[in-house]
This record gives C-alpha cells, structure tokens and sequence, in this order.
C-alpha cells in the first residue's frame, strides 16, 4: 500500500499541452522544474487511499466526455505568472469530486479553485513582472481540451505516475516520465 500523497491533474490535448509545457521550459527556473506544464486539481490527497481513489477516477472519467477549456489569459503571482483557464465543465467536475473527498481534503483542496497552469514562479518580484509584461504583450487566448485525469505521487522530487483515466474511458492515454501529457 502507498502513502506518498497523490498529485491529480488534468491532461491537455498535445497540442496545447506542447504550447505550455514550451513556456513553462523557457520562464520557470530550470533548477525547479522538476515537472512539466500542468493543471492541478487537488494536491494533496491520502495516498494511503490510493486503489479507492482511482476506483472513483475510472468510474468518473468514463461518464465524462472531453472537456473544452479556455485559456482566456495570464495572472501575475507575484513571483510569476500563470495562464488563467475558464472551463465551466472541469469546475463542476471538480466540485463533484471534491465533494466526494471532503473528509480527506487538505485545507488548500477545499478551498476554492481557480484553474490554472503555472509558467513561472519563484523568481525575484522584479523577473516575474518583467516575464508577466512580456507574456501579456504577445498573448492571444486559445482553445484547449481536457483529455482525461492523471493521478501522481509525491516523493518530494518529480511525480511518478500513479493513473491515467481518460474521457469516455476507452480511448489509451499516452504519458511520458517527464510528461504528464494525455492524447
């Protein structure tokens, strides 16, 4: 049985998850980026409760048609900046799993959620205005997709693949060590 905490997140069509995961290699320091580009819907949850927990994924994910999402611009972090995503549907399922998990929630899981995806952070206040400028100047919104949900443990370095759970259940994930990528 597992008891390191598991990370999940959301897979990306190749397409738009090549798109960030390329800016995420260019702004975030490399030193840090141990993972790649990601949306993170729950960070923490009971690795102990592993096999319960991809239990509901497959049997969720399977009634769950792809997802579209709206990568409507970016949100400075202070120390970086982030790509904001709007996707009414991936909020709903969120909340439907969250609501499933309450009792094993962390406080920052049960807090509210704002999708999101992680270019830059932990830099000098300074850096991370310049790169949010420079970002937002050349930014156009684009469509993406959500293709399916990818369960992580947490080992204190990079993830290790856990589950792949894709939309309609029945169409293979791809993923790579150093990817968390869906197709």
């Amino acid at each position: 049985m597992e008891d390191a905490p598991l990370i999940l997140t959301l897979g990306f069509d190749a397409a738009s998850f090549t798109h960030l995961d390329a800016m995420r290699r260019r702004h975030f320091p490399a030193e840090r980026n141990f993972i790649p580009a990601h949306l993170t819907l729950f960070h923490h949850l009971p690795g102990e409760r592993e096999q319960d927990i991809a239990a509901t994924l497959r049997s969720v994910a399977r009634d769950v048609a792809p997802i579209p999402l709206a990568v409507t611009g970016l949100r400075f972090l202070g120390r970086g900046t982030a790509c904001e995503i709007h996707a009414p549907r991936l909020a709903e399922l969120r909340r439907d799993l969250a609501a499933r998990w309450r009792d094993h929630l962390t406080p920052q899981d049960a807090q509210g959620f704002r999708a999101h995806v992680t270019i830059q952070n932990k830099v000098p206040a300074a850096e991370a205005r310049a790169t949010f400028e420079t970002l937002r100047a050349e930014f156009s919104p684009f469509a993406a997709t959500g293709t399916g949900l990818l369960l992580w443990r947490y080992r204190g370095g990079p993830w290790e693949e856990a589950g792949t759970f894709p939309f309609g259940g029945d169409a293979p994930l791809q993923s790579a060590p150093r990817a968390p990528s869906v197709d």
